[in-house]
């Protein structure tokens, strides 16, 4: 075998569920599930994200080296099993890191973080390196809220606000009164912008043109992500003509049943359809969209599914390597959930985040007392 010493000698899960502080996701009144995907024998749309459990995951290799990698919520056991069985024994310097031998999946993102950071630690570098090198020392970021109400929203935000964020990102509905809450963080919060992102649910351009039409009556909208269904491309090139805001697309790769792939981004700027994109991805996939995007000449931001330090971490290291993510990311999980498990939290100077320094790799180390205390289970595989 070549590089024994590199080979993958074991892995070690801690499975947790993290919740969030009390009354940070939403208005009490308006309590709205966001997890999107589809759980058990339940449709999308009816779990909230803090509920689902997450794997974090300590890969080590036959020198000691332990790679750290974090999964998306609501992972399959079976699968990761099987990945472990076929990982088990192969050099991490034999494996194509921008191609990994794994299956198309929602665990993809897991494991390859787990092995980049191993692979980064083993050369002594930070992350970033491995995507070509940092481009920036910090990131921007948004603050963030789901559904608030018309009296609750102007003091939420201006907390954000006096710590010294810049812009606040809202998921919202056809039932929320958007514009008014822009009037309302226009006099408690003068000068911050507002990203909205509906997830699809403004179902059609009818709808999207009325709203729109007085959201540029206030003025204070940066960007306005998937107002529509995604399919509507043609749709999403009109509103784009119609509105003085911005229209983003969100392309998220972890999304794999809903048909999400990287040339999603080339069809929608062959459509004229878009000014940017919100992108979720693993590493090598996430330089891909990047190179799409500042190859066009648009911006992009790195979005999320609210999640804990490692991948929080690895936001990140692509973000700063990457030339077109310049609007502010969706980097918050610790402003959301009780803890992000890390043993030194990520640096936050509102409205930047910087790169973490904690040694080579992700630059990361975790608390292993708070994964103790929110775990719900462990297995160890070798």
């Amino acid at each position: 075998m070549q590089h024994a010493d590199k080979a993958i000698a074991s892995f070690r899960f801690d499975e947790v569920i993290v919740p969030s502080h009390p009354g940070v996701i939403n208005s009490d009144s308006l309590a709205k599930p966001l997890h999107m995907l589809p759980v058990g024998g339940k449709a999308g749309w009816s779990v909230q994200f803090d509920e689902l459990p997450k794997l974090i995951l300590r890969m080590t290799l036959a020198d000691g080296t332990v790679g750290l990698g974090e999964f998306y919520r609501d992972h399959e056991w079976p699968r990761v099993e099987a990945i472990c069985a076929d990982l088990l024994g192969r050099s991490i310097l034999d494996l194509p890191l921008q191609d990994l031998p794994l299956p198309l999946c929602r665990e993809y993102d897991g494991f390859e973080c787990a092995i980049w950071d191993a692979y980064a630690k083993s050369l002594g570098v930070p992350l970033h390196r491995l995507l070509g090198g940092a481009i920036r020392d910090r990131v921007h970021v948004s603050a963030w809220s789901s559904h608030r109400t018309q009296e609750e929203v102007g003091p939420w935000v201006r907390q954000y606000y006096e710590q010294g964020y810049s812009v606040i990102k809202f998921k919202c509905d056809l039932e929320d009164d958007v514009a008014g809450w822009c009037a309302r963080i226009k006099e408690y919060a003068p000068g911050m912008k507002v990203i909205f992102d509906p997830n699809q649910r403004w179902e059609n351009s009818g709808n999207a043109r009325r709203i729109i039409r007085e959201l540029e009556k206030v003025g204070n909208v940066l960007l306005l992500e998937d107002p529509i269904p995604r399919w509507m491309l043609q749709d999403f090139a009109e509103l784009r003509r119609f509105s003085s805001i911005p229209i983003v697309l969100h392309i998220s790769l972890p999304y794999i049943y809903q048909g999400q792939r990287p040339y999603d981004a080339i069809n929608a700027i062959a459509h004229n359809a878009i000014d940017g994109f919100n992108f979720n991805g693993g590493l090598a996939k996430f330089q891909v969209l990047d190179h799409i995007a500042s190859t066009a000449n648009t911006y992009c931001w790195h979005g999320s599914e609210i999640d804990l330090g490692i991948l929080e971490a690895m936001y990140v290291h692509q973000s700063a390597a990457a030339r077109s993510c310049v609007w502010p990311g969706d980097i918050f999980g610790r402003m959301i959930r009780k803890h992000d498990l890390l043993a030194t939290p990520l640096t936050f100077e509102p409205p930047y985040v910087r790169i973490p320094t904690d040694g080579p790799g992700l630059g990361v180390r975790l608390d292993e007392e708070a994964i103790a205390r929110f775990r719900v289970a462990e297995r160890v595989i070798s």
